[in-house]
C-alpha cells in the first residue's frame, strides 16, 4: 500500500496509527489523492484479520482545514467534459457521484467491521470533521487551540458528507440546526458537552487512550446502527417536533429571507433525514449536496470568501521585487476609538505599539479601551490573564513625538480634518526618517493630496481600517500617486500580521468601500425624502442581503461626519456633487435636531439605556400626504439598494480605482457586508449578466435620476458579451 499523505503502521497489540502529514502543505486538506488513500487504508483495515482497529491523526499542529475547495472547478470541468461527450443526462450521472465520493467513503469506513478512533488536535473542520463523525471514537485534545466545527455555509455550502445526518443524530434537532447555520467552531469543552466527541485529552496522551478504547471496549457501530436508537429529539412527526420545525422554519425566513439556498437545503436535509434510516438519509444529503454545488450562490461565495480571500491574503498585490519586511514596532497617532482599536490589533498579534495623542489623559484613554477590549475576551474564556498582560505591556502611552523613534511604520488615525493630518505629518518627519513609511488611516481624504506635505511622498500611504477595527477583516490599502512598492509591501506586511484581509486601491475621493456603501446610505435617505415608511426602508434593505438597513449604518458610523463629509464634498467640487435630498435630511437630522447616531443616543434611531433601539417618531417629517405604501415595488427597491452600490463598483473599475474584480467582491462583503450569496458586488453584475444589469442600470436611471447611469466600460462589456470573471461556468448555471 504505497500512501504519500499518510503514514501508516501497525504495533504490536494489532493497532494500526494512521497520521496524516501532507507534504509540502502547512495544512492537510481533503484531495482527491487523500480520498484515493483514504479508501486503501479502510481496504487495508477490513482485509487483514490482524488488525483490531485504527485511530487516524494528524503529523501537524492542526489535524485538517477540510476539503480543498478548488475541487469544486475540477468537477465543474470534468461535467462540462462529460456534458459535451455523453450528453447532458449522463454527466449529470457523473457529477452526482464525484459530489458524493467522501460521504460513501466515509461510510464505507463507518460500517467496515472494525473500530476507528479520531484524535483531534488543533483545528477539524469540514469535510475533516465529518471523517471524524464516521468515526466509532472521538478524542479531542485539551489544548485551548482545539476547534471543531462545520463552516460551510459560510461559504454558501452545506456539510455534504454527512454532516446533516450524523450531526442530527448526536445533537437535539434544535441545537443541530443551530450548529449547522451558524456555522461556529467549539472547543473542547463546548464538543463535549454537546456529545460531539467523546474524550478529552492532552494532546500527548491521546493516542494512548485510543489505543486504550480500541482494546478495552471498542465497538465499530454507530449509535444509529444501533436497533435500539432514537433520535435525540425523537420522531419528526411529534408533539416534541412540531415544536422544533415551525419554529426552524421561521427562524430561517428571519435570518436569511430565503437568500441563500445552502441553509434551506440544511433544513430540507435533516428534516428529511430524520425521517428515514441513516443510509437513506445520506442520500438525501448527497442529492441536495450536488443541487447546491451546481448554484450560482455557492460558486460566487466560494470564489470571493474562499479562493479570492485566500490570494488576496496571501499578498497577490504586493510587489515581488520587495522583500519580506520586519516589523517589530508600530507608533499609532490618535488614540480615540480607531486609533485605540489599531493599537488592539497590532498589540495583540505581537508588535510593540506606541500609542499617542495630544495629551497624556488621551494616550491613556486609549489604553484604557484596549484594556476593556481584551478584557471581555478574558471574561468570555477566549484569551487568559496572561495574555491580557502581554497585550497591555506591549502598548506605550504618550504624547510626546520623540517616544516615536524606533518605529517601523506608523500610523495616523487622528479627526478627519486636513489640517490636524497635515499638522501630524510635520510633527512626525521632524524625529524620525524620512524613509520610514508613514500611513493615514483616512476614510475619504485622497491621499495624494494629504502626501503633499511629506518630505517623501514615496513612502507614504493610505491603510483604511473599518470600525470596530478588532471585528472588521478588511483593510483599505490606498495608493496616492507618487506612493513606493516599499511603502505598499511595508503595509501588506503589516496588514498580514495583524491578520486583516487587504484590498489595494488606487486614489480617490472615499477610495472603494466608502464610495460604495456611502451610497447604499445615500439611496435610503432618498427613499426617506420620497415618504417611504423608515421600517420598510430598513427591512427591505434586509431583505435584499444587506446585515443592517442604510438608516441603522448611518446611525453607527455618525451622522455628524455624514454631515462633514458631504459638506467637504461640496467645498471641493461643488453644488452639483451632493444629493439635495440628501442634504435636506442630514441637515435636518444634524443641524436642526442636533441627532449624530448612536455615539450621542439619538439619530435616526433612539437609544435607550434599557432595551432595544427604536426608530424616532420624528422622522414622521418625511411623510408624503396621500403616500400608499402598498404600492411600493418590493423587488424594485431591492434592486436598488444593490444595484446603486454595484453600479459605483463598476465605476471604481472603468476609472481605475480598483485594478482586480477579485478586490472589489472581497472589499464588498467584507467592508460593508454586500449581499454576500452574491459574492460581491462586481460577482452580482456577473450573475445578472452585465446586458441585463445596463438595462436594469438604465430604468432606474429614467425613474429615480442619473446616479443609476452605469459606466461606458459596461455598456462595451455587454456588447461584446464580456463577464468580469470569463472563467466562470455553466455547471453553475443550473
Amino acid at each position: 500500500m504505497k500512501l504519500e499523505n499518510f503514514s501508516f503502521e501497525k504495533d504490536k497489540d494489532g493497532i494500526a496509527v494512521l497520521t496524516w502529514d501532507m507534504p509540502d502543505r502547512s495544512m492537510n486538506v481533503i484531495t482527491e489523492s487523500v480520498i484515493s488513500e483514504l479508501n486503501l487504508v479502510v481496504d487495508e483495515v477490513i482485509s487483514q484479520s490482524s488488525i483490531k482497529g485504527c485511530v487516524i491523526t494528524s503529523g501537524k499542529i492542526n489535524f485538517s482545514g477540510g476539503a480543498d475547495l478548488n475541487l469544486l472547478s475540477q468537477g465543474a470541468k470534468q461535467y462540462e467534459v462529460a456534458r459535451l461527450e455523453k450528453g447532458e443526462e449522463a454527466a449529470n450521472v457523473l457529477f452526482f457521484e464525484n459530489s458524493r465520493k467522501l460521504s460513501v467513503l466515509y461510510r464505507k469506513l463507518e460500517t467496515c467491521g472494525k473500530p476507528f478512533v479520531a484524535t483531534i488536535n488543533g483545528v477539524c473542520l469540514g469535510g475533516a470533521f465529518e471523517l471524524a463523525l464516521a468515526c466509532h471514537y472521538r478524542i479531542m485534545s485539551s489544548d485551548e487551540k482545539s476547534k471543531i466545527g462545520l463552516p460551510e455555509i459560510k461559504v454558501g455550502l452545506f456539510p455534504g458528507a454527512g454532516g446533516t445526518q450524523r450531526i442530527a443524530r448526536l445533537m437535539p434537532t434544535g441545537d443541530a440546526l443551530q450548529f449547522l447555520f451558524r456555522g461556529e467552531q467549539l472547543k473542547a469543552k463546548a464538543a463535549l458537552t454537546n456529545k460531539l466527541v467523546h474524550e478529552v485529552a492532552p494532546t500527548e496522551e491521546m493516542i494512548d487512550r485510543a489505543k486504550i478504547w480500541i482494546i478495552s471496549k471498542g465497538k465499530a457501530q454507530a449509535p444509529w446502527d444501533m436497533k435500539d436508537f432514537k433520535n435525540p429529539s425523537g420522531k419528526v412527526f411529534s408533539a416534541t417536533g412540531m415544536m422544533i420545525w415551525p419554529a426552524a422554519n421561521a427562524i430561517y425566513r428571519r435570518e436569511t429571507f430565503d437568500n441563500y439556498p445552502a441553509a434551506k437545503a440544511i433544513l430540507h436535509a435533516v428534516y428529511e433525514g430524520l425521517q428515514l434510516p441513516i443510509d437513506q438519509g445520506l442520500l438525501v444529503e448527497s442529492r441536495w449536496f450536488a443541487k447546491i454545488l451546481r448554484s450560482k450562490e455557492a460558486m460566487a461565495m466560494i470564489r470571493s470568501l474562499f479562493l479570492s480571500k485566500n490570494e488576496l491574503d496571501k499578498g497577490a498585490r504586493r510587489p515581488k521585487a520587495i522583500g519580506p519586511v520586519a516589523l517589530h514596532k508600530i507608533g499609532v497617532i490618535g488614540a480615540g476609538f480607531m486609533g485605540a482599536g489599531v493599537a488592539y490589533v497590532s498589540a495583540l498579534n505581537g508588535l510593540d505599539v506606541v500609542l499617542l495623542d495630544r495629551d497624556q489623559v488621551s494616550a491613556d484613554h486609549g489604553k484604557e479601551a484596549v484594556n476593556k477590549l481584551i478584557s471581555a475576551s478574558v471574561s468570555k474564556g477566549r484569551a487568559t490573564e496572561a495574555d491580557k498582560q502581554g497585550i497591555l505591556q506591549r502598548i506605550e502611552t504618550t504624547q510626546d513625538y520623540l517616544k516615536l523613534r524606533g518605529c517601523d511604520l506608523v500610523i495616523e488615525a487622528v479627526f478627519e480634518e486636513r489640517i490636524v493630518k497635515a499638522e501630524v505629518t510635520r510633527r512626525v518627519q521632524e524625529v524620525l526618517d524620512p524613509q520610514v513609511v508613514f500611513a493615514s488611516n483616512t476614510s475619504t481624504l485622497p491621499i495624494t493630496s494629504l502626501a503633499e506635505t511629506s518630505l517623501s511622498p514615496e513612502n507614504f500611504i493610505g491603510v483604511h481600517f473599518f470600525s470596530p477595527v478588532e471585528k472588521m477583516s478588511l483593510v483599505e490599502v490606498i495608493l496616492g500617486k507618487k506612493t513606493g512598492d516599499r511603502a505598499l509591501a511595508t503595509a501588506l506586511d503589516f496588514v498580514r500580521i495583524i491578520k486583516k484581509t487587504p484590498i489595494v486601491v488606487n486614489d480617490t475621493r472615499g477610495f472603494f468601500a466608502n464610495r460604495c456603501v456611502l451610497n447604499f446610505i445615500r439611496e435610503g435617505h432618498i427613499m426617506l425624502r420620497e415618504g417611504v415608511p423608515p421600517a420598510m426602508i430598513e427591512n427591505v434593505a434586509r431583505m435584499a442581503g444587506m446585515p443592517v438597513g442604510p438608516l441603522s449604518l448611518n446611525d453607527e458610523v455618525a451622522l455628524d461626519l455624514g454631515w462633514r463629509i458631504l459638506n467637504a464634498t461640496k467645498k471641493d467640487l461643488g453644488e452639483k456633487a451632493v444629493d439635495p435630498a440628501q442634504e435636506e435630511v442630514l441637515h435636518f437630522m444634524v443641524e436642526q435636531e442636533g441627532r449624530f447616531g448612536r455615539k450621542n443616543g439619538k439619530g435616526f434611531y433612539d437609544y435607550l439605556a434599557i432595551g432595544k433601539k427604536s426608530l424616532w417618531p420624528g422622522l414622521s417629517i418625511f411623510a408624503q400626504e396621500n403616500f400608499n405604501s402598498g404600492l411600493i415595488d418590493i423587488s424594485e427597491m431591492k434592486q436598488r439598494f444593490l444595484c446603486i452600490q454595484a453600479v459605483e463598483a463598476a465605476r471604481t473599475i472603468a476609472e481605475g480605482v480598483v485594478m482586480d474584480p477579485r478586490e472589489a467582491d472581497v472589499g464588498s462583503i467584507l467592508g460593508f457586508g454586500f449581499a454576500p450569496f452574491t459574492g460581491g458586488a462586481i460577482s452580482y453584475i456577473d450573475g445578472m449578466g452585465i446586458k441585463n444589469f445596463v438595462v436594469l442600470c438604465d430604468r432606474l436611471a429614467i425613474k429615480y435620476g442619473p446616479r443609476f447611469t452605469p459606466p461606458e466600460l459596461l455598456r462595451e462589456m455587454a456588447a461584446h458579451n464580456q463577464t468580469f470573471y470569463p472563467e466562470t461556468n455553466s455547471v453553475f448555471a443550473a
